[in-house]
């Protein structure tokens, strides 16, 4: 391995970890706030994030092998199909809770309570996640790794997601509307059920062209 190459296998590592160190930070912040407004949306949100750190310890380990040479190619082949297997079944059940809670709510007319730290988290994360995007695509096409173009991939995705918690965190806070909390989290259940479907397939060994 070059020395430019070994130098940006470094620079992914770094990146690697201030990502899952934040999503473990989004993780904490957003499952405590949920589980004090009683939001579905926040929750939900969280707990993506929990398995975006599966993920991208997962990832982390794939990035340290290559770097020290100790793992064979099909060694992390398989680890990366057993990680995505994992994350995209956990995904989809998410999802199905995700829908019944919802739809709970709206038949009872659930009104979560403003969270505030919960709106902090969500505009970070969609100010933070484009800027690890481009930097895990970039990093990711110069050592030739799709798992970490990939898991830049699910940052757009995450930022998306924080949009949608934003947009049904404000119009609870601003006009008391029972009902946007849940709408939102239904909303949410697209992005959670696409990346679970994709994670799932691949680990299947089932990659979508």
């Amino acid at each position: 391995m070059t020395s430019t190459k070994q130098q940006a296998f470094r620079r992914g590592l770094h990146l690697e970890y201030f990502s899952t160190a934040w999503m473990t930070f989004e993780f904490l912040v957003g499952f405590t706030s949920g589980v004090k407004a009683g939001s579905i949306l926040l929750i939900a949100f969280g707990l993506d994030s929990f398995l975006e750190i599966i993920s991208g310890s997962t990832l982390i380990w794939r990035l340290r092998k290559s770097v020290t040479g100790t793992a064979s190619d099909a060694e992390i082949a398989r680890a990366e199909q057993r990680s995505s297997l994992i994350v995209g079944t956990v995904l989809l059940l998410l999802s199905l809770y995700v829908i019944g809670v919802s739809v709970y709510n709206l038949a009872t007319h659930q009104l979560a309570d403003t969270s505030w730290s919960g709106i902090a988290i969500a505009v970070a994360s969609v100010i933070l996640m484009p800027l690890l995007t481009v930097g895990k695509r970039k990093i990711g096409h110069q050592i030739d790794s799709p798992a970490l173009i990939e898991d830049g991939m699910c940052n757009i995705t995450c930022a998306y997601m924080a949009g949608t918690v934003l947009v049904g965190a404000i119009l609870t806070a601003a006009f008391g509307w029972w009902w946007a909390d849940s709408v939102a989290a239904l909303v949410l259940v697209y992005f959670i059920a696409s990346e679970g479907w994709e994670a799932f397939q691949n680990g299947r060994g089932k990659d979508e062209q």
